[in-house]
């Protein structure tokens, strides 16, 4: 059995997406996020980030994990580096755990499984609705970008990734 986890990374809500399965069938799936305070410092909200995925990590031993590749919008530059600061704490949880580590832009995640780089957050959840045969929506998006994540990983992994990463 393979296990994937996808990360999306963000300061305020962090997406984590779990899929395990044989082959390319997905056996089974959670989703959730990781809530800071704003009312929290940044390093406190670090801490608490790296601290939860650490233990996901430690008690689901995934195979891959999946994160969202830093991104900075020209108007924005400070969110970028926040973001990164994010990044870098959930990189070093899987690096303490021996866990491989895959980043993957936004833009491709989405043109994988939408077929257009530029889709919105709802054509992404929708997608990875319809991959899993899912009904009631994922909410908060942040979980189903990391599913997505996730999803990816999980059909590149059995496409021939498992050997590139070993």
């Amino acid at each position: 059995m393979t296990k994937i986890i996808g990360i999306d990374p963000g300061l305020a809500s962090t997406g984590v997406g779990i899929v395990s399965g044989k082959g390319t069938r997905v056996e089974s799936y959670s989703y959730g996020s990781i809530h800071t305070s704003k009312k929290k410092t940044l390093p406190s909200r670090l801490d608490q980030i790296f601290s939860k995925i650490f233990l996901i990590l430690k008690n689901e031993n995934p195979d891959v994990m999946v994160v969202e590749d830093i991104f900075s919008l020209e108007k924005y530059p400070k969110s970028g580096i926040t973001l990164g600061k994010v990044t870098g704490v959930i990189l070093l949880a899987g690096c303490r755990l021996n866990v491989p580590v895959i980043e993957i832009p936004v833009r491709e995640a989405k043109k994988v499984l939408t077929g257009n780089g530029k889709a919105d957050k709802i054509q992404l959840e929708k997608s990875v609705r319809h991959l899993l045969n899912l009904k009631s929506p994922i909410r908060p998006f942040h979980a189903s970008d990391a599913i997505a994540l996730a999803l990816i990983g999980f059909f590149r992994y059995q496409n021939g990734l498992k050997h590139d990463m070993e």
